[in-house]
Order: structure tokens, then C-alpha cells, then sequence
């Protein structure tokens, strides 16, 4: 009896056994907007390709990632991604994460179900949080400012109507650079978006640790989180260096205000090292730079054990579908923020639109982004339209 009931289960897994990897590949993508996509790609012996919209370099291809996969089981993702970092090291896992996304892609499909139910899905939808960036509103100071805006020259109340707009729509937060050369602007800005949007809406402030050109010293930092917490803000995300561990731990500590970060890390003994010394209120780890899918699933966990939140520095586009996978299948993550300039979501993406054949690339519902039904990644893609955008050469 009990071996009839097995025998359906060894023929699904003899024939899962036979899925090879038979060769990966990674190119660009330009649509007729103009809008350019990096997408890596896993082909297998069984007809079934994986895709993903995360990057890998073609060195990194051809030197690590294709020795390593060729031939191997599709199934095998955590071994092959051991295999990389033994290969080239720890620094290296974001470099071939495209590849981990695409390996999953392809598995989901081969399973028949979303990559979030295969790692064990929690949920179905997540809050959507927008982090919008604004460009230069007109040319840096001459000198040597920041590479990227400080949004200095952003009147207070634009920041505020934008938050008013994803209101509107449905977006119940929305996160904002704190790079001001002065830092309590940031916090007088926060106030008049409090008094645009009302006492229910979230507002959360990036410092982004060393990404302005300067970091707060610890006076500056407890200043500002006093100011934010009589605004009502939300989070600080990554007020000092990101290597440092002690500074955000006594923030937090003396703070109400909640002191998040964490994506820049690459190993789950950087989150681990985090979590030992109560560096962060949520851990942060980002689906790409972490290593894959995969690996933001174990940060999960080991958050989960020291009952921290751990919810996913986000992205944008066709490249957001591992991280709303991953994140579904995460029962302490809660929200996935969307960066992008300030626009809808759905503008943000439109022109990724030619590539998939649903009507829209993710659907976002009472300020929540749904999981995909369609398998693996959740994109339903349109080849034709891949295969005449390719970029060639």
C-alpha cells in the first residue's frame, strides 16, 4: 500500500531529476519608448526558460556562472549559488543574482506555481510603500556636489502634493531622501507633508548611510529623529555608515522612531551580525545585491528567530518580480517599497508593458501589489516582442 502511494511521488521526482541547465544568457532589451531592460536567462533541456530583469555582467557569465551551471540539475539553486561564492567569493553574490532570479523563473514554471508558494508563501499581496526620488529641479552649484540629488532644490510642498496624489490612489506611504545639506530641513519638510496627508499615512526618510558624500554624526542623527518623531514619520532608514553596527543600535535604543537599514549587505553574516547587536528596529536586505531570492528567504528566517521585521529594499519595473515573490514568501515582511520618480507606479512601469501580455505588469490593489498568478516570477511575457527588441551584438 504504501509503496503504490509513492510511486506517483518517484515518477515526479525522477522526472524533475531530468531538468538540466542547458545554457544561460544575458542581454538588453529596448523597447520603442526608448527604455532599455537587462534580462538574464536560463534555458533547460526540458523547454522550459527561466527570466529575470536583473542583470549579470558577461564576464561574470562566461567566467563563473556557465562553468558552474552547464549540465547541472535546475533544481540544485542553493548548491550552484554555493558553488559561485566559493568560486569567486562573498563580494561577488549580486553579481550573478540575475541568473539565481532567472534559475527560479525557470523551476516555478517547470512546478506550475508562483516561486513564493515553492518557498513556503505566506501571502498574497504587499503594502506598497513609493520611494520617490526627484531629479535635479536645475543644475548642481559648481563645486563638487553629490552624484545624485540631495533635493535641496525641491520645495517642501512638492514633496507634499506627490504624497497627497499616492493618497489619493490608493499608496498609504511614501519614503524620502534625507540628504538636505542642512539635516532639519528634511525634518521641516516632513512636517508639511504630515499636515497635507493627514495622521494615517506612513512617511519614511532615507539617509542611505555614505550614499550623500557625508554622514551624520551620532548629535545630528538623535536631532533629527526627535524632530521626525513629532511628525509622526515612520522610519529612518541607514542614518550612519553601513558598516556600522553599534551607532544605529543606540539610536534605536533611545529612539521611538524605528532605525532601518541593511541593504547593502551581501552575507547572511552581515545580517546576523546585525541582528546580535540590535543594530536595526527591520532588516533591509535587497533581493539583488543579498545574492538572489533564495537568500533573502534565509535573511527572513533569521530575522523571524530574533522577532525583527525584515522587509526587502525594493526596486523598480520589470526587475520588482523576484522581490514581490520573495517577499510573499516571507511571513515577517509586511511591505514593498517601489523607487521610482515621482509618478504612479503603474506610469513607472508602462513602458515594460510591450513586454508582458497581461494588461499591466504587476496589478496594485487597495494600496497593496499583488502576487502574480501566473508561475515562477509571475511575468507572462511576450517572446515575440522579446525577440524583436533584443539588442544584438
Amino acid at each position: 500500500m504504501a509503496a503504490g502511494i509513492l510511486d506517483p511521488l518517484r515518477a515526479v521526482a525522477a522526472e524533475a531529476k531530468r531538468v538540466r541547465i542547458s545554457g544561460v544568457e544575458s542581454f538588453r532589451v529596448r523597447v520603442p519608448s526608448g527604455a532599455v531592460f537587462h534580462a538574464s536567462r536560463v534555458h533547460t533541456d526540458a523547454g522550459v526558460t527561466g527570466t529575470s530583469f536583473v542583470p549579470c555582467a558577461e564576464d561574470v557569465l562566461q567566467h563563473y556562472v556557465k562553468p558552474v551551471l552547464l549540465g547541472e540539475d535546475l533544481f540544485a539553486i542553493d548548491r550552484h549559488m554555493a558553488r559561485l561564492q566559493a568560486f569567486r567569493g562573498e563580494s561577488g553574490v549580486q553579481s550573478w543574482s540575475g541568473i539565481e532570479h532567472a534559475l527560479w523563473d525557470a523551476a516555478g514554471r517547470i512546478a506550475g506555481r508562483p516561486v513564493a508558494q515553492l518557498l513556503g508563501g505566506t501571502r498574497d499581496r504587499l503594502r506598497v510603500y513609493r520611494t520617490t526620488v526627484w531629479p535635479w529641479q536645475k543644475p548642481p552649484a559648481a563645486g563638487s556636489p553629490p552624484l545624485e540629488s540631495d533635493q535641496a532644490d525641491v520645495p517642501y510642498e512638492t514633496q507634499a502634493a506627490f504624497a497627497v496624489k499616492l493618497k489619493q490612489n490608493g499608496i498609504t506611504a511614501m519614503k524620502v531622501r534625507a540628504w538636505r545639506p542642512h539635516p532639519m530641513d528634511d525634518v521641516d519638510m516632513v512636517g508639511v507633508v504630515r499636515a497635507a496627508v493627514g495622521p494615517d499615512f506612513k512617511i519614511m526618510l532615507d539617509r542611505t548611510a555614505v550614499r550623500p558624500g557625508w554622514v551624520w554624526d551620532y548629535p545630528t542623527a538623535l536631532r533629527v529623529c526627535r524632530g521626525l518623531e513629532k511628525h509622526g514619520a515612520y522610519w529612518l532608514e541607514e542614518p550612519f555608515d553601513g558598516h556600522d553596527v553599534q551607532g544605529p543600535a543606540r539610536l534605536a535604543a533611545e529612539v521611538e522612531i524605528l532605525i532601518t537599514g541593511g541593504e547593502l549587505a551581501k552575507s547572511t553574516y552581515e545580517f546576523l551580525d546585525f541582528l546580535v547587536h540590535r543594530t536595526y528596529d527591520v532588516l533591509q536586505p535587497d533581493t539583488r545585491i543579498c545574492g538572489g531570492i533564495l537568500a533573502a528567504r534565509k535573511i527572513s528566517i533569521l530575522a523571524e528567530a530574533f522577532g525583527v521585521p525584515c522587509i526587502q529594499h525594493g526596486t523598480s519595473s520589470l526587475a520588482l518580480a523576484g522581490y514581490i515573490q520573495a517577499g510573499c514568501a516571507m511571513s515577517n515582511c509586511e511591505w514593498q517599497e517601489i523607487i521610482g520618480t515621482p509618478v504612479l507606479p503603474q506610469e513607472d512601469w508602462a513602458p515594460a508593458r510591450v513586454l508582458v501580455r497581461t494588461p499591466d505588469v504587476y496589478r496594485i490593489e487597495n494600496g497593496h501589489i499583488l502576487l502574480p498568478e501566473f508561475p515562477g516570477l509571475g511575468l507572462d511575457l511576450n517572446e515575440d516582442a522579446i525577440r524583436e527588441y533584443r539588442v544584438r551584438g
